[in-house]
Order: structure tokens, then C-alpha cells, then sequence
């Protein structure tokens, strides 16, 4: 880990001083992250309500440019604003897929007919729910692990299934819903910083 990265996490216990109590779970994901996209592996996520809007940010800060410049080691004549990307997949956008599987298989699958689809071997699955019980989020993680593929949860202080289920769990120092998902922000914010600054950084 380079001394830049050391420091971002160290911002992040300072300002949030709860979140020292899950350290460990916090720098385990993030070198599930780094060995992944070493490999040139994707993260795929999924999650309901304020968890899915969390997906879609991650990819955001995932798929181009966060806090540094992120230039392609060939450039695409044509296209010289094309920044490199950390391949990363939302499960909570594809409206048509997401009511057709849950209209004619079932709600609890939405996330891992998509799972079963787009993951490869080596992949993380990146699964939000702050109770660690949403049945369509744990489907995923059995869709993925069936897949080979590593898992990492998201959720609060409890865990739920998911703590029980995925390779790492990241259980948040709280207990409402809205107080979960004010910590998710910040620490999924320090992971996408860090692993852009392992590969992107001085």
C-alpha cells in the first residue's frame, strides 16, 4: 500500500472515528479490490432503495476519473478525453431485465439472474443492504459464489445473512437504516479513492 493511500484511510478514521471499530473489515475489502482489478477483473453491485443509489455512485467513482486523472495507457485517436476505467457493473439500472425476471421468476432474483449473466471467475460482488437480510441481495451472493467469484457486504452493525454469507464484511457501526447509510458513503468514498490511487497515483 503506498504511504499516499495510507493517508486517505487515516483521513477517514480521523473524521469518522466510529469507523475505526471496522478497520480491518475496511482494508480487506479494499485488497479484495485491489487484487481484483489487478487481474482485470470487474466489481458488479447490487442493493435496494438508498443501497441502490449507493451502487450507482460506486460505479460512478469506479468507471472514470475520481480524485485523479486517469489517462489510457494507448489513447483512441478521436477521443483523446477517454480516461481509464476500473470495470465496474450496476445490477440496479437494467429497468426491463430487473421487472422481467422479477414478473416471471421471482422478485428475490432480479440480482442474481444478472449475476449469473455478467460475472466471471475472479470478480467481486459488492453487495449493500443495511440490514443483511434483502433476499434479492443475498440471492446475488450465492448466484456469485456459484460463479467463483469473491463477495463483500455492505451493511450495518448486525450483518444479517450477509455477514454470515461473503468473503468480507464491512459491518457498520450503527443500526437505523439512515444511519448505516450515512457511514456507507464515506467508507465506500475511501475505497474508491484508494484503490484509484494504487493504480492511478504518484
Amino acid at each position: 500500500m503506498k504511504d499516499s493511500t495510507k493517508k486517505i484511510f487515516e483521513e477517514l478514521f480521523s473524521c469518522y472515528a466510529d469507523l475505526k471499530s471496522v478497520e480491518g473489515g475496511i482494508i480487506s475489502a479494499y485488497g479484495m479490490l485491489i487484487k481484483c482489478y489487478e487481474k482485470g477483473k470487474k466489481t458488479l453491485l447490487c442493493g435496494n432503495g438508498g443501497s441502490a443509489a449507493d451502487c450507482e455512485h460506486i460505479v460512478g467513482e469506479f468507471m472514470k476519473g475520481f480524485k485523479l486523472k486517469r489517462p489510457l495507457a494507448k489513447a483512441i485517436s478521436g477521443l483523446p478525453g477517454l480516461q481509464a476505467p476500473l470495470r465496474s457493473i450496476s445490477l440496479v439500472s437494467q429497468t426491463s431485465l430487473i421487472t422481467a425476471v422479477a414478473n416471471d421468476i421471482g422478485e428475490s432474483y432480479i440480482f442474481a439472474q444478472q449475476v449469473l449473466g455478467y460475472a466471471d471467475p475472479g470478480d467481486v460482488l459488492i453487495a449493500l443492504s443495511t440490514s443483511g437480510n434483502a433476499a434479492n441481495v443475498c440471492g446475488a451472493v450465492v448466484a456469485a459464489r456459484a460463479r467463483k467469484c469473491k463477495t463483500m457486504a455492505l451493511t450495518g452493525k448486525d450483518g444479517g445473512m450477509l455477514g454470515e454469507m461473503c468473503d468480507c464484511a464491512i459491518k457498520l457501526p450503527a443500526d437505523e437504516t439512515y444511519k448505516v447509510q450515512e457511514l456507507t458513503l464515506p467508507v465506500y468514498h475511501a475505497l474508491c479513492a484508494a484503490v484509484e490511487n494504487e493504480f492511478f497515483g504518484e
